[in-house]
Parts: structure tokens; C-alpha cells; sequence
């Protein structure tokens, strides 16, 4: 099963281009799924339906799906709550606090990362389309299997681990980033990339939508055609070597099956949306003479932006406001660390003899 996320700042057209992508890849025979995760859902709006919190077919080999937190706390919540209270009621803590802090963060998390594994263990479909929230909300989608750790206890952290596994891997997982040639835009863009590199999630694609026409006489347009082409130089430059998309702004408006196949022949052209787009990997470890060197992918990132610890068998790298956990394969967590450079967009991390 191939599984696609799509994110970027609100108001880009990133669920548009998720909706087209699906269409497109559904009209290439694939049996595609398009889920969206943004608890403000707009997917249905995209294609003039309604959709529930179960998956509905739209197309031929296209079912669309709007995950609902609160119904999954409804069906799933109270076994893993009843198991939570009971974890803390253990520590000794008081019977009705146990029950007022069993309550977890990221119930918006759970539910979306819930289906996107049983998707993919099911296997009904060929290509999972995930048209996310927006940045921020993605970003803690995806860091939180490393972040619930501290909270919950390591037999529930197994199916975590094996949806941070799904979503990892390369083969199967990319993140395309949807955006609009304007400083904040494109600023939040680079930001999201690089927080994915650091949690390991391999982006195949940046998505420029909304790119005015040649030829436009009028002042106004001709102004915003020159900010546009000052940040379309930008993100060429920063973000190559992957991809770059572009999508034109359309003289109607994006909604329903007519124009959202108008839409991908535009962003894809012949290209089957369910190949990977770029085959790179943000991390890697080599052996370099007696040492071996950890490779992590941190673009757009200044030295003194990053911050390393070591402790037992993991390395902690914080950049911003994120810190990830790296768990050291055995051949690393053997040997001492003598030494990290930033080179270009890699952060190196050296290990010395065991």
C-alpha cells in the first residue's frame, strides 16, 4: 500500500490538491482512499458531497473518509481510558483524579494515526491519500508517537511505534508540502521540512499552487506577479532537489470531480500521483575509516539552532520547539560520541570505537 500526506498553512488549497491527487490516482486504476485529519473538515466540500466519519465511495475506486475524533473516542476510548485510570490508581493516586488525568492530550492524534494504520493492515486499498491539517496540527500528528511516551505505558506504545514504523518508511510513506508563493507561507513551508527531516519522515514533493497566468496588464496582478516570482526563485533554491509542482490559479473555482481532474492533469501531467517523486532518505549511517557517522537531513537549520544530549541508547536532537529521540541501532549505541558537524543540510553525528 502507498500512503501520501499532503499538508501545509491553512488556506494554501491543500485539501484541493490532496482531493485531486486521490482522483487522479483512482482514475489510474488504483483503489484510493482520500482520509482527511483536519478536525475543521472541508473534503466533502471539495468533492460537493457529504461525508461521515466512515469511508463512502465518491468515484469509481475512490472512497473518501472525514476522521471524527469524538466518534472514535465513542467506539474506542473507554478501554484504553478504564486502562489508563487503573495505571495511575496503581501509583497511588487518588480513585477520582486517576480518573480526571486518564483523559491524554492528542485524542485528535490517536484517532487519525488508529485509521491510518488499520488501513494500511487492512489493505482494501492501493494508495492512502491523508490530506492533513494544517502545519502545526500535522507536525503533532506526526511527533506523537515520540512525544506519548513519557505518558503512556510501553504495551500501548508497541501499535505507536508500529504506526511511527508505517509512516517512516520510505517505500511505502512520503509528505508532499502544499503552498502559495508568499513570505509566510513559504517561511512555515521550510520550517515544516525541516521538522519533518529531524523526526524522519521523507517529503517527495513541494506543491505551488495558485500560480497567476502570463501576460496579466493589470497593475494590481502585475505587483503580485512580481512577489510571486521573487518566492518561486526561493523555493526552487531551497528546497531542490526535490520536485517542484505548480498549479495555476483557475478561473473557477475548485469543487467537484470535473475540476479537481482538471487540477491534477495540471500538477501531474502524465505522472501517476502514487509514484514516489523523490527517492532520498533524511537519515543514513555510514563508515567513515574507524568511526561511524549518523546522517540526519536538517535543512534551512544554523548550528547554534540545534541542540544534542546523549543518554543510555538514544540521542536527543532539539530543534525549535521539537526534540526527537533518536533510538541508536546496536552498532551505535556502543560506541561513545566524539564529535557532530552541520555540513550543507546534514547534521553528522560521530561515533568512535566501541
Amino acid at each position: 500500500m502507498r500512503v501520501i500526506l499532503y499538508t501545509g498553512k491553512g488556506g494554501v488549497g491543500k485539501t484541493s490538491v490532496a482531493a485531486a491527487s486521490a482522483l487522479r490516482c483512482a482514475e489510474l486504476g488504483n483503489r484510493t482512499l482520500v482520509m482527511s485529519t483536519d478536525p475543521a473538515h472541508s473534503l466533502g466540500d471539495s468533492f460537493d458531497i457529504e461525508l461521515g466519519p466512515k469511508p463512502e465511495k465518491v468515484a469509481t475506486n475512490l472512497w473518501a473518509h472525514e476522521v471524527s475524533a469524538l466518534h472514535e473516542m465513542e467506539k474506542h476510548w473507554q478501554k484504553l481510558h478504564d486502562y489508563a485510570a487503573s495505571v495511575f490508581a496503581t501509583q497511588g493516586l487518588d480513585e477520582v483524579l486517576a480518573e480526571e488525568v486518564a483523559t491524554p492530550p492528542g485524542m485528535d492524534e490517536i484517532a487519525s494515526l488508529m485509521w491510518i494504520r488499520h488501513h494500511a493492515e487492512k489493505g482494501d486499498y492501493d494508495v492512502l491519500v491523508v490530506d492533513c491539517a494544517p502545519t502545526g496540527e500535522t507536525l503533532q500528528l506526526l511527533t506523537f508517537p515520540d512525544a506519548a511516551k513519557w505518558w503512556l505505558d510501553k504495551n500501548l506504545l508497541v501499535d505507536l511505534e508500529g504506526m511511527k514504523q508505517l509512516l517512516t518508511d520510505s517505500a511505502v510513506t512520503s509528505v508532499r508540502i502544499v503552498l502559495n508563493l508568499e513570505k509566510m507561507v513559504v517561511k512555515e513551508a521550510k520550517r515544516a521540512y525541516t521538522y519533518l527531516s529531524l523526526f524522519g519522515y521523507l517529503t517527495d514533493a513541494v506543491i505551488v499552487n495558485r500560480i497567476l497566468p502570463e501576460g496579466l496588464t493589470d497593475d494590481f496582478f502585475k505587483g503580485w506577479q512580481k512577489i510571486h516570482g521573487k518566492y518561486q526563485l526561493e523555493v526552487e533554491r531551497s528546497f531542490a532537489p526535490l520536485p517542484i509542482l505548480t498549479v495555476p490559479l483557475f478561473d473557477t473555482e475548485v469543487v467537484g470531480t470535473r475540476m479537481l481532474s482538471r487540477m491534477a492533469e495540471s500538477i501531474y501531467g502524465d505522472t501517476d500521483p502514487a509514484q514516489r517523486l523523490y527517492l532520498g532518505s533524511p537519515q543514513r549511517i555510514e563508515k567513515v575509516g574507524s568511526e561511524y557517522v549518523l546522517a540526519l537531513k536538517l535543512p534551512f537549520m544554523e548550528k547554534s539552532d540545534i541542540d544534542l544530549s546523549r543518554h543510555d541508547g538514544e540521542l536527543s536532537i532539539t530543534v525549535g520547539s521539537y526534540r526527537r529521540e533518536v533510538s541508536l541501532p546496536r552498532m551505535l549505541a556502543g560506541r561513545p560520541t566524539v564529535g557532530a558537524n552541520l555540513e550543507g543540510d546534514e547534521l553528522k553525528v560521530r561515533f568512535g570505537k566501541a
